[in-house]
């Protein structure tokens, strides 16, 4: 089976889309970032001086278009929180439209990687999860991937295809952390496939829900800078780190 097309690698310069801020009651305090960010600094240390790579894909399709901005911001948010800690670099990748697909370079500046994600818009589309596993892969083998995060709320492949890309990573020790937005049943089944697969971790997440999707994000990121030490003393007093944890293997 011939492999996917390869990922344009662009700056992600879309129009302005992502712009919308969370409500009062989902956007952190100034107390829960500090605890977050104090949290983070002793649990995930840069090791050997380098930091931590982690592929972040979004699917961007029209069907994520009610909870976008919310999620955009957040993960946004999320980010450039997890950024003050160091050591954690993040490759942005996201596919839309008529088979788009686009990878940022290496970030390791939150801010750029923020301004990134509010200029992504949604286009209709159809899933391109296979050239975000094959993406994941060629980095992984090239310079080296602590984990990929996925979120989406649909699968249109073929999923013996996408598990076989799974398995793949599996063997190169890059677990896929699959967050599902929404209930449908043929994307749990795959997502959940992909991350036993690859040694990763399955979550669904109601729309709308900033903050749990918000605490599962932020144990993906202290798992990438510090790895599986860092995501078990986490566990002790994050339910989200907990839920990741028990999954892995």
């Amino acid at each position: 089976m011939p492999d996917d097309p390869a990922v344009s690698k662009t700056e992600i310069g879309a129009p302005a889309s992502c712009t919308a801020s969370l409500p009062d009651a989902e956007t952190s305090t100034a107390s829960d970032i500090a605890a977050f960010v104090a949290k983070a600094r002793a649990l995930a240390p840069r090791a050997g001086g380098k930091s931590g790579r982690l592929v972040f894909a979004l699917d961007a399709t029209m069907s994520r278009q009610p909870t976008w901005d919310m999620a955009c911001q957040l993960q946004a948010d999320m980010f450039r929180e997890a950024g003050s800690i160091g050591g954690l670099d993040v490759r942005l990748v996201y596919f839309r439209g008529l088979n788009e697909c686009r990878a940022s370079p290496w970030i390791s500046d939150t801010d750029q990687l923020a301004r990134l994600m509010t200029r992504i818009n949604v286009e209709g589309g159809h899933t391109q999860i296979g050239r975000v596993l094959s993406e994941t892969r060629r980095e992984a083998v090239k310079e080296g991937v602590r984990a990929l995060v996925f979120v989406g709320d649909a699968m249109e492949e073929n999923l013996d295809a996408l598990c076989a890309k799974a398995g793949e990573l599996g063997l190169l020790k890059v677990p896929c952390f699959m967050f599902q937005e929404g209930s449908d049943d043929v994307a749990e089944n795959a997502f959940r496939q992909i991350a036993r697969l690859s040694g990763g971790a399955y979550c669904r997440f109601d729309p709308g829900a900033a903050a749990q999707l918000r605490e599962l994000l932020r144990a993906v990121a202290a798992y990438a800078a510090g790895g599986r030490e860092a995501l078990e003393r986490l566990s002790k007093t994050a339910s989200g780190a907990s839920a990741l944890l028990t999954q892995l293997r």
